[in-house]
Order: structure tokens, then C-alpha cells, then sequence
């Protein structure tokens, strides 16, 4: 079985002046549960404010608890922080803290949310409020339940905040490839970038994967991968620049699994992007990497008898 981590205030009603896909987490939920595939639920608990703290700026967690976020702030983040969406925000951390959890114990386990890798100690960015693989991150070092973590970005977008969030920490390094050109304008310093250039395909993609992140394993020796497993590198994504096939990105998720099974190192997934005005479309691309990592992961038992190990919904 699939370990699913899956709060309900991750389906949080959109806010006004939003152009974030809302529905997305509620149709990721939907489909999964409608796969066929053998999953455990389960629901996290909130992060607890100090472990928010540990990674962001006190005033800053107050004005997203309290709704009162300022409007240039929320200028930034994308919509507007109601009661609803600052819930969420707790929600997400806890849940990719709870995915990491159940990887140490399970091998493999997914966050239905999250990865939420554009926000900053002072302010959100991009769609993202509180920076979930941060702060789950400096939590499982700084509790000891591991000695290190890597955090393997694979979204379109550079993980600017992850890496600002972590930078200097010597148990924690930060692994982003994604489209040289795109958001954020700015980049920061990640442990190892790897910036593409524009359209880049299928195998150009997965061969410069696999050739810069097998060594940075290596070499860095982490205890657990958190993984932000972004679809976005599709090269029908709104938001995407790169060209990556439905294949392409099954093959990714199943060049993850290799790497890691093959030094027996946990991996926990947080969803990441992907964007386009189909929101079915979008979530099924979300599903198939949840899935195709889980078979790889775990091994074909964790799916029903008439599917295949790519993960295709």
C-alpha cells in the first residue's frame, strides 16, 4: 500500500483574485482514490508554530495565522491569505513532515500538497505561503530523527526559497533543476543547480538528472530525499518551459525511485507544480507521479490488477 498524507483544509475555497488552480488538491484526492491502487490515508496535525519558526519570520507566521497578511505580501503570494488559506498553511508543512515520517518507516510515502518551495522567511511568493520542505526539513534534523536530508526540486521553477530558507546548513542540501529562464527572476543559491535551457526534452532531460543528482547523493550521503515532484517540466504546462512527455515524466519519477532504492534511502514526495485550465488533466499528471513513484518505491503489489507500473491515470 501507498502511504497518502491528505488533510481536508488542503481543499480550501478559492479566494477572490486568485489564479492559483484551487480545486486541484480535492481532484488529486479524487483520483487517487479512484485508481484502483492499493493506499493508507492519513491525516497530519498542523505544524506547530515554533517548528513554522524555526523557518520563518515570527512576524510574518503571525500576519498569515491572524488572515492579516499585507496586500503587497499577498501581491507576491498570488491571492489573498483568508482564514481558510492560513489553515491550509498549517496544514501542508504537517503533512510533508508526516510523509517523511511514514518514508523512514515505509520506504515511500506522499504528501497530497505541498512543496511549496517559492516562499521566503519574510513573505511568501509564487502560490506558496509557508515553505513546507524547509520547514519539515530543519524539523526532522533539529529533532534528530535523521542526520541529514536532501531536497530533490524536479519542479520547472527553481526552488529559490527552500534554498534561502537552508542555505549554510550543513545537514541539509538543496538539489534544483528546472528552466533557466523561467520564475523566479531572481534566482538563489541552491546546493547544486541546474539551470536548462528552453524546450529541453525527454532524454536530455533525464540523462543531465541523472548525471548531476547520482553524484550529489553520493557525495552528500543524506538519511531521507524529500522530493518536490513538480509536472510542470511538461511541455504542455500553462506555466512550463521545458518539454517533457507524459512519458518523460513517468521515466523521471522512475529515475528517483532507482537512485534512491539503490542506497536504500526513503523518499517522501510533496506534489509541487502544475498548471494548465484543465484542472482534470492537471491532477492526473500529479496522480501518475504519485503512483509511478509508489510502484517503483514499493514494488508492483501497490497496484490493482489492471494497471501498469508507469502510473498512467
Amino acid at each position: 500500500m501507498i502511504p497518502i498524507v491528505h488533510h481536508p483544509d488542503y481543499v480550501a475555497p478559492a479566494p477572490v483574485r486568485s489564479g492559483y488552480q484551487w480545486n486541484k488538491n480535492g481532484l488529486v484526492r479524487d483520483l487517487l482514490g479512484q485508481s484502483g491502487t492499493a493506499l493508507d490515508w492519513h491525516v497530519p496535525e498542523p505544524m506547530p508554530r515554533g517548528w513554522i519558526e524555526a523557518a520563518h519570520d515570527p512576524d510574518y507566521v503571525d500576519e498569515v495565522i491572524a488572515a492579516r497578511v499585507p496586500v503587497l505580501k499577498e501581491r507576491r503570494i498570488g491571492f489573498p491569505v483568508t482564514p481558510a488559506v492560513a489553515r491550509r498553511s498549517q496544514a501542508v508543512p504537517g503533512g510533508t513532515y508526516l510523509a517523511a515520517r511514514l518514508a523512514l518507516e515505509r520506504g515511500y510515502a506522499a504528501n497530497t500538497a505541498g512543496g511549496s518551495h517559492h516562499a521566503l522567511a519574510d513573505t511568501g511568493a509564487g502560490y506558496c505561503v509557508f515553505n513546507d520542505l524547509a520547514i519539515a526539513a530543519i524539523r526532522l534534523v533539529e529533532e534528530g530523527t535523521v542526520g541529514r536530508v536532501l531536497i530533490v526540486d524536479c519542479d520547472v521553477h527553481q526552488g529559490d526559497g527552500t534554498a534561502a530558507l537552508t542555505a549554510g546548513r550543513p545537514d541539509i542540501a538543496t538539489y534544483s533543476i528546472h528552466a533557466e529562464k523561467n520564475f523566479p527572476a531572481r534566482k538563489a543559491r541552491s546546493t547544486l543547480d541546474v539551470p536548462l535551457v528552453d524546450g529541453v526534452e525527454d532524454d536530455e532531460y533525464l540523462a543531465t538528472l541523472e548525471g548531476t543528482l547520482a553524484p550529489m547523493i553520493d557525495g552528500f550521503a543524506p538519511d531521507l530525499i524529500l522530493y518536490q515532484a513538480g509536472v510542470d517540466p511538461f511541455a504542455g504546462d500553462r506555466l512550463g518551459r521545458l518539454s517533457l512527455t507524459l512519458d518523460g515524466l513517468a521515466r523521471r519519477e522512475r529515475l528517483i525511485a532507482r537512485l534512491a532504492r539503490a542506497r536504500r534511502l526513503p523518499v517522501a514526495s510533496a506534489l509541487g507544480g502544475g498548471y494548465g485550465s484543465d484542472g482534470m488533466e492537471v491532477a492526473a499528471r500529479h496522480v501518475a507521479s504519485i503512483l509511478t513513484l509508489g510502484a517503483a518505491m514499493l514494488g508492483d503489489t501497490v497496484l490493482g490488477p489492471d494497471r501498469e507500473a508507469s502510473g498512467t491515470v
